[in-house]
């Protein structure tokens, strides 16, 4: 329910989806970062996409260092590291649902997920940063190469619906747009056998975030002396992580599923150091006392 209300909420421009009204808001909130992929070119839009944003900055022809989207991207990873990824994220949210579709699950064995995870890094060292920062055309300008030529994100939320809504689009659709459906088609057609598959090996964002993990704010914590090695809580994890042994993977995107499947109630969040427990814990402790 928060990923849908914030993806809700983050594209709550309705006038972009009526016929003859402005196809994009440009307020003063499009200057504002959202904290996970949102297309810039969705109709429905309030903020702008920090991954887009960073590639404008690093593909401008007059370079400069992109200390707003940097800093912000920054702040957040420290902050929350990949709790972005399980809680704000409209895409992962729409991955998460295409799973629940009642199909035998694909488990892709660990000597090749292992190295399929390191794609999302190579995505955002090469496509994200390197090319749109040294790839320049006659007059002196990059491009922005993941939102361009990958990301299925801006497909969704940008391509379908700018097609959708002006006539004069449809003519001009090349190879590009059939090249950005079929990974979108890829993408939704792999969430219903496997979990997250685009969170798990292609977002760059992700990629970032996860760079945080050991070091943000909001962490997660094993109570060792409660646990009791059932491993109930790595087989409810989706993203292969085994959080009684390593709670703050990269690869946790802090959705909490592992809390919810504990019997003993041994992981926590922990903000800055110190525990987090819902208000039902906290009541299960005071009747322990008393």
């Amino acid at each position: 329910m928060v990923q849908l209300g914030w993806g809700l909420l983050s594209n709550a421009y309705v006038q972009g989806f009526l016929p003859g009204g402005p196809n994009l808001y440009e307020g003063g909130l499009k200057r504002v970062c959202v904290p996970g992929l949102n297309c810039y070119s969705c109709p429905g839009a309030l903020g702008s996409c920090p991954v887009g944003a960073l590639q404008n900055a690093l593909s401008a022809r007059r370079l400069k260092f992109p200390f707003y989207v940097l800093g912000y991207l920054l702040a957040i990873g420290m902050l929350a590291g990949r709790l972005i990824c399980g809680w704000l994220c409209i895409f992962g949210l729409i991955q998460e649902l295409l799973y629940k579709i009642p199909t035998p699950k694909l488990k892709i064995p660990e000597k090749i997920d292992r190295p399929l995870r390191w794609l999302k890094y190579i995505v955002l060292a090469v496509l994200v940063i390197g090319l749109p920062l040294f790839w320049r055309d006659e007059f002196g300008s990059g491009a922005p190469f993941f939102c361009e030529y990958l990301c299925p994100v801006g497909t969704l939320q940008g391509g379908i619906p700018q097609v959708l809504l002006n006539d004069v689009l449809r003519p001009a659709l090349g190879w590009l747009f059939r090249w950005k459906m079929a990974i979108l088609v890829l993408c939704v057609l792999s969430s219903i056998f496997i979990y997250r598959p685009f969170c798990k090996y292609m977002c760059p964002l992700g990629a970032f975030y996860s760079l945080f993990q050991r070091a943000s704010i909001v962490r997660m914590k094993v109570d060792a002396t409660a646990c009791t090695d059932c491993g109930k809580c790595a087989k409810a994890c989706g993203m292969n992580v085994d959080p009684h042994r390593t709670p703050n993977s990269a690869e946790c995107i802090r959705c909490g599923e592992c809390m919810k499947a504990c019997p003993v109630h041994a992981l926590k969040y922990t903000v800055a150091g110190k525990e987090f427990r819902k208000r039902e814990e906290k009541k299960e402790k005071q009747y322990e006392r008393t």
